[in-house]
């Protein structure tokens, strides 16, 4: 039995999480049931962009404790349970999170690895593993840092509290909150926006700016200008650049 639905609208990808009996905990099941959605989507043509949501409770509150309860340092070495997200960060195609109610632990860590987060005002998110007397294992201590920097990620996850949305947008870890009833109405809209976008040029924009994150500026420039060139090799760029002195909208193809 699935854990996630999936679905799509226009160009636009959604995986809905849907274990609402455990607040949408991420088994190690259904990350790989996730992180192969994301693939499958990545390459489908029609889709363009790809939502990640869970409900109005709780996008994803936490990783489930039961299933590591026995866990040993050797048995986590064998099984690598956190490889699987690092395929999500090869996903080209830009993935953005709805995020309503609890996002912790690794719902943060799913909705950090995402593009961009749209939040209901009364989501919360946070890393309560110090809670717990371990840590984030998922990308949690990296992603953050990149968002917000090292003394406030260092705040938030040695006191473990979860934090407003109001608080994650004023520190750059989100993009947007709305009310709790428009969460998926801007989300979706938000889609739809980046979707219409020439796909080639969106594809090596995300690259780009995922190079910045790590790289020096002059080899990040070279990236950036490397991928600018490479969008004169589209049709996308022709119909751009034409629809423009003619005062139109463009129609991109992914050409």
């Amino acid at each position: 039995m699935s854990n996630i639905k999936v679905s799509t609208e226009d160009n636009v990808g959604i995986i809905q999480l849907d274990r609402p009996e455990a607040a949408n905990a991420l088994s190690r099941q259904v990350v790989g049931e996730i992180v192969e959605q994301l693939e499958a989507f990545d390459q489908k043509d029609s889709v363009r962009a790809i939502i990640i949501k869970g409900n109005k409770k709780a996008f994803a509150a936490g990783a489930d404790i039961d299933e590591m309860m026995d866990d040993s340092p050797l048995s986590l070495e064998l099984a690598d349970p956190f490889a699987v997200w690092d395929r999500i960060t090869l996903i080209n195609k830009p993935i953005i999170a709805a995020v309503s109610g609890f996002a912790l632990g690794g719902g943060f860590e799913l909705a950090l690895h995402c593009d961009l987060i749209v939040a209901s005002e009364d989501a919360k998110f946070g890393f309560p593993e110090i809670t717990l007397g371990v840590m984030p294992g998922a990308g949690g201590t990296q992603l953050l840092t990149k968002a917000i920097g090292k003394a406030k990620t260092l705040e938030w996850i040695w006191l473990g509290k979860p934090r407003s949305a109001q608080e994650a947008l004023e520190h750059g870890a989100i993009n947007r909150v709305v009310a709790p009833e428009l969460v998926e109405e801007e989300t979706m809209r938000l889609a739809h926006q980046v979707a219409d976008q020439a796909p080639v040029a969106v594809r090596l924009i995300k690259e780009a700016v995922n190079e910045a994150v790590d790289t020096p500026l002059i080899e990040g420039s070279k990236l950036e200008r490397k991928n600018f060139y490479l969008t004169f090799a589209t049709e996308d760029q022709k119909e751009g650049m034409q629809a423009f002195t003619e005062k139109r909208k463009p129609s991109f193809k992914g050409e």
